[in-house]
């Protein structure tokens, strides 16, 4: 099983950027308003940010890193190390870990690398780059993790549309000998990859015609093959069987209790999923915040985002415990076990999109 941990890596502050358009779904007028209602009492969204043209996710995770390098009073020089977790990439090719590298003005010294990930990206990034700067002897690090999910969600599939939202998100890490391991279990089922897809667009399946082509996948659902697919139900099955095995197993691994951590923050799937998941571990509300009211479902960006919109003064002032639990698209999921000790965390940051000319071909 991959049940490991990682020492004297120290999470010294994260930051969080969204686009500065709000949608509602009171105004989401594909469904009627009685719909739409049972719709927001159910995966508990309300307003969601939305990218705008030409506004991208490297955009976004740029903003937030910038705000917290800022506040955090680091040198760009010192900072060796970038990943970038994301399924919405500036290009195919190259990385867009490569581009931020530049864009924020790091060293030629600095290690990057991108990772395709959706909703379980954050725990997944944090042990991607912890592990690396355990081996490299990097002191400094971003993790920059987040995803514009809105611009493959079609407007005429309710399934997904009120449910996305927009955002990017910055977590410096740096190493600090004697300081608490950060305990994790991962776990893949690429066998349900068809849970969430976008089934052309890729090499499997190259875009054509019939790409676009709108079709009817059930009522009040329709979408193109470039457009988000997916399985609402299968969805909640599997968070249902693995999720709360994947934490109790981390936490007899590791001789831990749930009693003893502060918060426990799940991906922000949906609120039926989550509360559900909360009501089987018996935890209390109030140690289970949620970001989705506000911004809906943010991919992989929803942990962090979630941190500093509804924990931040908690994060700055005081030690925690902290249980991270994500799961989703691949299939994919994870448990993490951290450590915080007071760290650096900026409100929130808004960023309004300016107009993009188009590049030559």
């Amino acid at each position: 099983m991959a049940i490991f941990e990682i020492p004297d890596v120290r999470i010294a502050g994260l930051s969080s950027c969204v686009p500065m358009k709000r949608a509602s779904n009171q105004d989401y007028t594909w469904i009627s308003k009685k719909e739409r209602e049972l719709l927001i009492r159910t995966i508990g969204v309300e307003t969601r940010r939305i990218a705008e043209q030409g506004q991208t996710t490297s955009d976004l995770c740029m903003q937030a890193a910038e705000q917290l390098m800022e506040k955090l009073g680091w040198g760009r020089n010192e900072i060796n190390l970038l990943v970038f977790v994301s399924q919405s990439r500036d290009y195919i090719i190259p990385s867009t870990s490569a581009l931020l590298q530049d864009r924020l003005k790091l060293p030629k010294t600095c290690i990057t690398l991108d990772i395709n990930l959706g909703c379980s990206g954050y725990v997944y990034g944090l042990s991607v780059i912890g592990s690396l700067m355990k081996t490299t002897g990097v002191q400094k690090a971003l993790l920059l993790v987040g995803d514009i999910s809105t611009i493959t969600s079609a407007y005429r599939d309710k399934s997904t549309y009120p449910l996305f939202g927009d955002a990017g998100t910055a977590t410096a890490l740096e190493l600090k000998p004697g300081f608490p391991p950060m305990q994790f279990n991962l776990q893949t089922d690429g066998s349900g990859y068809e849970a969430i897809i976008i089934y052309d667009g890729g090499v499997r399946n190259l875009t054509s015609k019939k790409s676009f082509d709108v079709k009817k996948y059930g009522q009040g659902i329709y979408r193109n093959r470039l457009q988000v697919a997916l399985d609402g139900i299968e969805v909640f099955n599997f968070s249902l069987r693995e999720v709360v095995p994947n934490i109790k197993t981390t936490l007899n691994h590791f001789n831990r209790n749930l009693d003893e951590f502060n918060f426990l923050l799940f991906h922000q799937a949906n609120r039926l999923i989550n509360e559900t998941l909360r009501k089987m571990l018996r935890v209390a509300p109030e140690k289970v915040p949620y970001s989705l009211k506000d911004f809906g479902n943010t991919s992989c960006s929803s942990i962090p985002l979630t941190m500093v919109t509804q924990m931040g003064d908690a994060l700055r002032t005081q030690p925690l415990e902290l249980l991270l639990s994500a799961f989703g698209i691949g299939l994919s999921w994870g448990t993490v076990l951290i450590h915080t000790d007071g760290i650096v965390v900026p409100e929130l940051t808004e960023q309004e999109a300016t107009p993009k000319k188009p590049e030559k071909i």
